[in-house]
C-alpha cells in the first residue's frame, strides 16, 4: 500500500497556501502526495542519523541536518526525512537568524522507507533533488537492509552490510548499513540478583548482574 495521493489540480503556489497536513504533504510532478505516518524504526533511524551527522559537522560549522524540513525548488515542494545543508547555504535573514521557508534544494537528501511504501516511488522523489543540484541522496530501506544512493546525473547504487556509505564532500563520517540497522536493536536487561549482609550493624545490599 502506497502513501495516499490527494486529487488536486493546484499549482505549486496554490499548494503552498494550503494548511500543513500531518503527516506532511508534498507537491511533486503536479500531484499532492501525503507522506505516511512515521513508525518506530523510521523515527529511531531519523533521530540517530541526525545526531550522528550533527556531531561531526555542526561544531565546525560545516553543515546542519534538519529533520522534516520543507524544501521548495524547481517546481516541487518536498519534505525529506532528513535534509542536510552546507553551513554557508543555510538561508538566513540579514540579522543571521534562520528563515522559515527554504526555497533551495538540500545538499544531501535522506528518505527512510516506511513499511508498505513503494521503494521505487520514494526513490523517484529524490530525483528532483538530483536534477537541481543536490550532491547526494539516500533511501534507507530497513526491511531490505539496504541503502540506495543517488549521485549527480541520477546514477543510483545499492549498498549493503559493511560497505562504507557515500558522504558529501567535507563530511568526515564513516557509516555502514550494518551500523545504521544496529541502532534498531536494544540490548536486553541484564539478569540481576540482589543479596544483602550485615556490616557493622548496617544491612548492605549487593546487586550481582550476569
Amino acid at each position: 500500500m502506497n502513501a495516499p495521493t490527494l486529487e488536486s489540480k493546484l499549482t505549486l503556489a496554490a499548494f503552498l497556501k494550503q494548511p500543513e497536513t500531518k503527516p506532511a504533504s508534498e507537491f511533486i510532478n503536479g500531484e499532492i502526495i501525503q507522506k505516511p505516518m512515521p513508525q518506530g524504526e523510521h523515527t529511531l533511524i531519523q533521530i540517530e542519523l541526525c545526531k550522528a551527522i550533527d556531531q561531526v559537522v555542526q561544531p565546525q560549522k560545516i553543515a546542519k541536518a534538519f529533520p522534516e524540513l520543507r524544501c521548495t525548488f524547481g517546481g516541487v515542494s518536498i519534505v525529506p526525512d532528513i535534509s542536510v545543508f552546507r553551513w554557508q547555504r543555510i538561508p538566513t535573514q540579514p540579522s543571521g537568524r534562520i528563515v522559515n521557508r527554504f526555497e533551495i534544494q538540500p545538499d544531501w537528501a535522506i528518505e527512510i522507507l516506511s513499511p508498505n511504501q513503494n521503494s521505487t516511488k520514494v526513490l523517484r522523489n529524490l530525483l528532483p533533488c538530483s536534477q537541481h543540484g543536490t550532491e547526494l541522496g539516500w533511501l534507507i530501506a530497513p526491511e531490505d537492509e539496504t541503502v540506495f544512493a543517488v549521485f549527480p546525473g541520477q546514477r543510483v547504487e545499492v549498498f549493503e552490510g559493511t560497505a562504507s556509505l557515500p558522504m558529501i564532500e567535507g563530511v568526515d563520517l564513516a557509516l555502514t548499513v550494518e551500523q545504521i540497522l544496529s541502532w534498531l536493536t536494544f540490548s536486553q536487561t541484564s539478569n540481576c540478583s540482589l543479596s544483602s549482609f550485615i556490616f557493622d550493624g548496617w544491612r548492605v545490599a549487593l546487586a550481582s548482574c550476569l
